[in-house]
C-alpha cells in the first residue's frame, strides 16, 4: 500500500510493502501522475485513492509513537501548524491554525538559504520577536538589520519568535512532542521555553499506517 503525507515544500511516501522506510522530496518533484492509496496533506483529495484529515492522522501518529496517556503533540509545517492534547489517554483538545502559523516552516527555510546560516551553529537569542504570522513576521528582520543587528542574530530571534507562537498555540504545556520537518532545526527545537521531545518527519506517516492496519485487521476478522 502506497501512503502519502503531501505537505506543501515536501512529499513524505511509504510504500508499505517494499521493507524500505519512507522517502522525502520536493513537492514539485512529485510525478504529477502520482496516486497514493491513502494520504494526508494539503494535495490528498486529489493525489489519492482515499484521504485522511491531517489532525486524525496526527492524532494516530501519536498514539503510535507516545507511551504516555498525558501528552501534547505539535506538528509544524512549512505552511501551518497544528497540535492534538491527550488526557487519560483520549484526545480532549485539537486546533489547526493556518494563518497564525502561516508559512513558518517555509520561511525558517528559506531564510537560512537566503542569509546563508546554519542554524545547528546559532545560539538561542535571549529574547524573540513577537511573531503571528512567518511571512509578515519578516519585517522584524528587517528592521532589526537596520537597527544594528546582525542578519544572523535577527534571523534566531525570529526562529524563537516562531517557536513561542506555536508554544502558545498549544496551550503552553510543561513539555511538548514534536512532529514536522523543523524537529531536525536545533535552533528551533531549543527556543521552546519547556522541554521538546523531536518525534521527526514521518508522525502522520506513522498514523496513517496504523489506520491502515486497523482497517486491514477489521477485514481480516
Amino acid at each position: 500500500m502506497l501512503l502519502a503525507d503531501f505537505g506543501t515544500s515536501y512529499c513524505k511516501i511509504l510504500d508499505t510493502e517494499s521493507g524500505k522506510p519512507p522517502t522525502i522530496l520536493a513537492t514539485r518533484d512529485l510525478d504529477r501522475n502520482f496516486l497514493a492509496d491513502l494520504a494526508t496533506g494539503h494535495n490528498a483529495r486529489r493525489r489519492s485513492r482515499r484521504h485522511v484529515n491531517e489532525l486524525t492522522a496526527l492524532a494516530r501518529g501519536g498514539e503510535t509513537l507516545i507511551r504516555e496517556k498525558d501528552y501534547v503533540l505539535l506538528d509544524c509545517g512549512s505552511r501551518d501548524i497544528k497540535f492534538v492534547r491527550y488526557e487519560d489517554g483520549k484526545v480532549t483538545d485539537m486546533g489547526w491554525n493556518a494563518e497564525c502559523g502561516a508559512s513558518m516552516g517555509f520561511t525558517i527555510e528559506l531564510l537560512a538559504s537566503y542569509y546563508d546560516i546554519d542554524y545547528a551553529t546559532v545560539p538561542v537569542p535571549e529574547k524573540g520577536f513577537s511573531i503571528t504570522c512567518g511571512v509578515l513576521g519578516m519585517s522584524h528582520i528587517f528592521d532589526a538589520v537596520v537597527s544594528g543587528s546582525s542578519e544572523t542574530e535577527a534571523v534566531a530571534r525570529f526562529v524563537r519568535g516562531i517557536a513561542l507562537n506555536g508554544y502558545r498555540f498549544a496551550g503552553s504545556p510543561d513539555h511538548l512532542y514534536l512532529s514536522g520537518g523543523l524537529c531536525d532545526n536545533p535552533l528551533f527545537v531549543a527556543s521552546f521555553p519547556c522541554s521538546v521531545t523531536p518525534l521527526g518527519r514521518f508522525v502522520l506517516l506513522d498514523g496513517l499506517r496504523a489506520i491502515a492496519s486497523a482497517e486491514h485487521g477489521t477485514e481480516k476478522n
